[in-house]
């Protein structure tokens, strides 16, 4: 199974992001829960970032807000930010 290991930015912008809107709480949590078990699940919408971010991945967890990953060559996958779209890119 894979590993999710929280970046400390991760963890800081996820603070905020929950606490300016409570609801968006659970949505993560199922996100990450559907992501564990399929990182290219079609409700995610994951895909390949472009330009300075080329490196990394990202997914919807609603219309605005995205989670910044990479995949780790360990099978793993490190969280780097959360936010809205305007946010993270």
């Amino acid at each position: 199974m894979t590993e999710i290991i929280w970046g400390s930015i991760f963890k800081r912008a996820y603070k905020k992001v929950t606490k300016a809107d409570p609801n968006l709480k659970n949505k993560i949590t199922k996100c990450l829960e559907i992501f564990v078990n399929d990182p290219f699940h079609s409700s995610l919408n994951t895909y390949k970032l472009s330009g300075k971010l080329k490196d990394l991945w990202a997914f919807s967890v609603d219309s605005d807000c995205r989670i910044v990953f990479n995949f780790l060559d360990d099978g793993n996958v490190i969280m780097f930010d959360i936010g809205k779209h305007d946010e993270v890119y």
